[in-house]
């Protein structure tokens, strides 16, 4: 069978086997395919390895899992080299260690012994698709430093994340800042309210001024309102000198009050005069005095609620709603978790003096299937939590808590989306079960491409290993 091998027909490679006589032979292969031009480098252990891939990357990798120590190590390679093609190899072929070592981060697998045809075949479906990059010296000794990344477009530093929902708020963030209007937050608990509230007094006029925070369910009614307002010397017991509350600290400055609708009553009346008249008085004080704050504040509970509810004054909740924003949970935040993982990994690493570089593709998508009902800030604390417990290159599924693994779940259904006058049996043998549907689909791509899954993956845009999980699963069904 041949091969169109027009512009990719100068790539490098790199072999790890158990001894030079093995790794020399896969070296051969390669070089018979007409892809690499170059004589591969050839290793026996993984440190050098990496160590190499480090200082200079490659396009194709293919790695002996007996050599290498196991699937479970297979993700650092990605980690450094994240553009090459990686193939494992192994002599104790089977579905299950092929769909292993894929979902580790190989792109195919190799059963030993193998074909020159067969690896020809491979690297002819999966060369094409891969993400071309302008590669250092091959020859290089020391690893080059990386270049800052730029900012992505319409991110607002510090916060993270480049999904459409977050572009939503960089954008109102961006329109707001410069405003002296009050804004009102809104996001579930770990969502970054304060966050939001100190990069709007950040990017304001206001940053030289102080930016001072309240929260207002962590403080007893009782000293809530000497927080805020400030006392004399003698207005209560204890009160033996002069305080300055939280408006007057935050002269020409920015007031953040978290948890507004846990704020006494009486006390949003007092607040609601200060707002309309710009004055206040410190308790135990019959002094006017003057303050010119900017009023954010934050809520993880719906205010129109409250205010229905009566826990938030009407009157207040509209002059504290002029600029809402609402921060989108984690789990509508799609695409962003991994970005916000790598970078609390890189943090914790760093001031842990671990090696972690990344996550390994399995996961990744335990990560992304877990529904961070605590939000960003369960997550920041997870990933902190994995860099003091463990180490290594790649964060690995035996590494997450184990509150983040799927439960098993079964299956409930409810009659509202159904019309009435079907039976339970008549709505299901109406409806293909989307298994068959998924076999079908497959089973005519690998017809088209006669039984190569490189090749069928790549045309139905799917990861090879997704075909060898769904023909062991097709197995284990006909096994039932």
């Amino acid at each position: 069978m041949g091969s169109n091998t027009s512009g990719l027909s100068d790539c490098s490679a790199c072999v790890l086997d158990r001894d030079l006589a093995s790794a020399s032979e896969v070296a051969s292969h390669l070089q018979t395919t007409g892809f690499i031009t170059e004589k591969p480098l050839l290793f026996q252990n993984k440190s050098d390895l990496l160590a190499q891939l480090t200082a200079a990357s490659a396009d194709v990798i293919v790695v002996d899992l007996e050599a290498l120590g196991g699937e479970d190590v297979l993700g650092e390679i990605p980690l450094v080299c994240p553009e090459a093609i990686l193939l494992a190899m192994s002599s104790q072929g089977s579905l299950s260690r092929a769909i292993s070592s894929m979902s580790a981060g190989a792109h195919d697998f190799l059963a030993r012994p193998f074909t020159e045809e067969t690896l020809k075949q491979k690297l002819a479906a999966l060369l094409p698709a891969r993400r071309r990059k302008p590669a250092p010296s091959r020859h290089a000794t020391k690893a080059q430093p990386k270049a800052k990344p730029a900012a992505k477009r319409g991110q607002v530093e510090p916060f993270l994340g480049s999904c459409p929902a977050m572009q939503g708020v960089y954008d109102q963030i961006s329109k707001m800042a410069g405003s002296a209007a009050p804004v009102f937050i809104t996001g579930e608990a770990g969502t970054g309210k304060e966050l939001c509230a100190q990069t709007l007094h950040d990017r304001s006029k206001r940053k030289p001024r102080p930016f001072t925070s309240i929260n207002c369910a962590a403080i007893p009614d009782d000293l809530l309102d000497s927080e805020l307002f400030g006392h004399g010397r003698g207005a209560f017991t204890g009160a033996e000198d002069v305080r300055k509350g939280a408006i007057e600290l935050a002269d020409n400055g920015t007031l953040f009050l978290d948890e507004i609708g846990e704020l006494d009553l009486k006390l949003q009346g007092k607040l609601l005069r200060f707002m309309q008249k710009g004055t206040f008085q410190r308790v135990g004080e019959t002094v006017q005095r003057e303050a010119d704050v900017r009023i954010v504040c934050a809520s993880n509970r719906n205010p129109l609620v409250e205010v229905q509810a009566g826990r938030l004054r009407e009157d207040l909740f509209y002059r504290l709603h002029v600029l809402p924003i609402h921060l989108p949970p984690l789990r509508d935040r799609n695409g962003d978790v991994i970005e916000l993982a790598e970078t609390f990994l890189q943090r914790f690493s760093t001031s842990e003096n671990k090696r972690f570089k990344g996550f390994s593709p399995a996961a990744e998508r335990v990560l992304r299937d877990y529904t961070w009902p605590g939000n960003v800030r369960e997550l920041e604390n997870t990933i902190r939590q994995i860099t003091i417990l463990h180490d290594g290159l790649a964060v690995t599924p035996d590494m997450l808590p184990s509150s983040l693994q799927p439960d098993t779940c079964g299956l409930s259904l409810g009659n509202d989306n159904y019309e009435q006058g079907y039976s339970l049996s008549e709505r299901f043998s109406s409806v293909e079960p989307l298994w068959t549907q998924e076999k079908r689909i497959i089973e005519n791509a690998l017809a088209v491409f006669e039984g190569n899954i490189a090749q069928a993956a790549a045309a139905l845009e799917i990861s090879p290993s997704t075909i060898y999980r769904k023909k062991q699963s097709w197995a284990e069904r006909q096994a039932c």
